[in-house]
């Protein structure tokens, strides 16, 4: 479904911003405006460790104008074996000072707050008020549940990342009173939806006990990363009601979705915890819950689509006037100008809504949806399906599969 952004867009873009973050701006989805929003935005990371190293670097890299770092511990040498954020030289120092001193080499044009202390119940909402969202990469369960009905008392979204051994869980929560209900899918729930009964932190093996595949962390945090920049800017579909289990041994990536438990429904496993032990011939379980253990899961939407040589066929049918659809575009128009699939009709991902949109596209015509690959027509359909279109497909590949396999003269870029 179409997304709101977070954080209104902030001062203009001077020379130096426009240099730094072009790559970013020739995406349609982030462009000057979403830039603008990353710029204002105001970010907590929670934990300057193995999670929050990554999240803050590529945040910082990104142009997020305020990072907060929520840290009280100091450089270990077995620190670095993933944290990257910190070096040699700062070995028994701060890490939330060793982190902005990294943020300051990497992005000096971002501001980083310090707060070197334990969060606790007396300082919780007073540090999480002056930011838009929340990050957490602690390791300690106390301070998720912590950190999570904070941010769902203030109504701020919460990204939450966990790791161990060769396992991580990225999700995001979102509890915002006033729109539980009737807001997209996964919204108004908390952690606690996924994991109702809070662990001690004995009953569960860390880091320091069970080892931790350092790559393991900068994959679990880029994507905690990008979720953050989806709520910022607006686009995307962020983690909302689902979670990401990663299993790096054997490189795998499995999404589940979730919702709230039943009343009734028997405690489920805490964060960071896996309730079923180990069989004889598994490795053990990792630090949250894999698939066949998370509480209350709904099926997912199998998404509906068609590849270019089914799309091929229908457009030889509906040539031959056997066959009714519309067949959309929601490239950028210079796209188009570039390379086109016959028969089409344009309109931009961001018009899509649109009183012209509706001229062209009636509720009640089967749309099929292309776009470069199919990354934006997967957006749109979902976007669609949100707003009253009934029939609408996206094309597997876009534009560069129907050049590989259909139409050769069709330009690739």
């Amino acid at each position: 479904m179409a997304r709101i952004p977070l954080v209104e867009p902030g001062d203009d873009l001077d020379e130096q911003e426009l240099r730094r973050y072009s790559r970013q701006l020739r995406m349609p989805q982030i462009g000057v405006e979403g830039q603008q929003r990353l710029k204002a935005a105001r970010v907590l990371v929670l934990g300057a460790g193995g999670l929050g190293s990554p999240v803050l670097l590529y945040l910082a890299a990104a142009g997020v104008g305020t990072l907060g770092i929520v840290d009280d511990d100091t450089v270990d040498e077995s620190n670095l074996q993933r944290q990257i954020i910190h070096s040699s030289d700062v070995l028994g120092t701060s890490k939330a000072r060793s982190a902005r001193e990294a943020i300051g080499q990497l992005n000096p044009l971002v501001r980083v707050n310090l707060h070197e202390l334990r969060l606790d119940d007396g300082n919780a909402v007073q540090i999480f008020g002056q930011y838009d969202l929340v990050i957490d990469g602690t390791d300690n369960f106390a301070t998720r549940y912590l950190a999570n009905d904070t941010a769902a008392a203030l109504g701020i979204p919460y990204v939450w990342g966990s790791v161990l051994r060769f396992d991580g869980q990225v999700s995001t929560f979102w509890h915002r009173p006033a729109a539980s209900g009737s807001g997209g899918a996964g919204e108004g729930l908390t952690l606690r939806d996924l994991f109702p009964r809070q662990a001690k932190d004995d009953e569960a093996e860390s880091c320091s006990v069970a080892g931790v595949l350092g790559p393991l962390c900068g994959t679990v945090g880029s994507a905690m990363a990008t979720e953050a920049m989806k709520l910022i800017v607006g686009f995307g579909e962020p983690l909302l009601g689902r979670i990401l289990v990663i299993d790096a041994f054997e490189g795998s990536y499995t999404e589940v979705p979730f919702a709230a438990p039943a009343a009734d429904a028997a405690p489920a496993a805490a964060a960071g915890a896996s309730p079923n032990p180990a069989t004889p011939n598994s490795r053990p379980a990792g630090p949250g819950p894999r698939p066949d253990t998370i509480a209350a899961p709904v099926p997912a939407r199998a998404p509906a689509s068609l590849s270019v040589t089914e799309l091929a066929v229908r457009l030889r049918a509906r040539a031959s006037g056997v066959d009714d659809f519309v067949l959309l575009d929601v490239r950028e128009p210079w796209e188009r100008e570039f390379a086109g699939i016959d028969g089409s009709v344009l309109v931009p991902l961001q018009s899509l809504l649109s009183a012209a949109a509706d001229e062209v596209l009636p509720k009640d015509a089967e749309i099929l949806v292309h776009c470069h690959h199919d990354t934006r027509s997967q957006y749109a359909r979902e976007v669609m399906l949100q707003s009253g279109w009934q029939q609408v497909s996206f094309v597997e590949g876009g534009i560069e599969a129907w050049s590989v396999e259909i139409d050769p003269e069709v330009a690739r870029y």
